[in-house]
């Protein structure tokens, strides 16, 4: 994968239903394993950054004993 990546566009946002039957649905089904997962690996690299490979997702929930 080469380091340059695409440049993020973050003043759009567009929500589908997963059950939508779309082109970009069909296009990536058609496409092999390997080509889908550099296309996520991409998308990883591009919202957290080519260095932070071994970063872990930050903690959102706590467990909490009950008394």
């Amino acid at each position: 994968m080469d380091n340059e990546l695409p440049r993020i566009n973050k003043n759009v946002l567009i929500i589908n239903n997963l059950g939508d039957d779309t082109e970009e649905k069909q296009y990536w089904l058609s496409q092999i394993p390997i080509v889908r997962f550099n296309a996520i690996e991409c998308n990883r690299r591009m919202i957290y950054g080519i260095d932070r490979t071994t970063s872990r997702l930050q903690r959102f929930l706590e467990v909490v004993e009950l008394t």
